[in-house]
């Protein structure tokens, strides 16, 4: 049995666009109607992350790495760009953001030097971002943050860009207090039953709530991913005992749904 190069399924990537005997489903493909595809295999790499199957995260990784092969045979056939050049990019890219590993900027050369710690890096790689977005003449201090990021992660890279500009809260105290007043507002706006303002201001504190996030250095995405793996298998727990006592969810009331509830939180601990 063969094994496959990258070289390898980049051929297979040619061949399945060939004009003449390629594939049917893929030669009628653009830039943007796979870009659904694409997002699902990143999310199936993130689940298999998360539930530690590797095997199964070697075989996502595959289908993500397709992804890339896809776009860079789009480009080639296009003339804008190819896998050899989108390497190239990355790693140049790489090498300039990472000065104390390549001090010279080259792949042979090494720091001599004491390394930074985790919080002078972070602060670096900023500078470099910032000195290659002033490069770019960009018209605003948010232009390279895509509109069509996931919202949660949108907001995180708002509220860090505005923050590395100088524009932040002042501590975890100041964020949750601007967080109650964001509920307050929700409350008034509730009570007036505006429908615009409730969504808006319901909008303010998911946006809010992501800036404690940051603040308290953890992940909005990754949080809010485990509460729903968490309520998931509380409600899994729950149907089960209502299957055990032969009954049916319309079975039962409030109450009985905050007994299941509670057995279901026993249960797990």
């Amino acid at each position: 049995m063969p094994t496959y190069t990258l070289a390898d399924l980049i051929t297979l990537m040619s061949r399945l666009r060939d004009p003449v005997d390629g594939c049917p489903w893929d030669l009628k493909q653009t830039f943007s109607s796979i870009t659904k595809h694409t997002l699902e295999e990143v999310y199936e790499v993130v689940d298999a992350i998360e539930r530690n199957d590797f095997s199964q995260l070697r075989d996502e990784l595959g289908d993500l790495l397709f992804q890339i092969v896809f776009y860079s045979q789009l480009g080639a056939e296009q003339g804008v760009f190819e896998f050899a050049s989108v390497v190239d990019a990355i790693t140049d890219k790489l090498l300039r953001r990472h000065p104390h590993v390549f001090p010279d900027g080259t792949l042979a050369s090494r720091r001599q030097d004491v390394a930074l710690d985790d919080t002078a890096v972070k602060a670096q790689w900023e500078q470099l971002k910032a000195a290659e977005r002033a490069k770019k003449e960009q018209s605003h201090l948010l232009a390279d943050i895509p509109a069509a990021l996931p919202a949660l992660l949108r907001a995180e890279k708002l509220q860090k860009r505005v923050a590395v500009a100088g524009m932040d809260f002042a501590d975890i105290t100041a964020v949750i207090e601007a967080l109650k007043a964001e509920i307050e507002e929700l409350e008034d706006a509730l009570e007036a039953r505006d429908s615009a303002a409730i969504s808006e201001e319901f909008g303010d504190v998911l946006f809010t709530a992501v800036n404690l996030s940051r603040h308290l250095k953890l992940d909005a995405e990754h949080c809010l991913r485990a509460s729903n793996t968490k309520f998931a298998h509380r409600i899994i727990a729950m149907d089960e005992l209502i299957t055990q006592r032969q009954k049916s969810w319309k079975d039962f009331d409030a109450a009985g749904f905050d007994e299941l509830w509670q057995l279901a939180k026993q249960s797990a601990q």
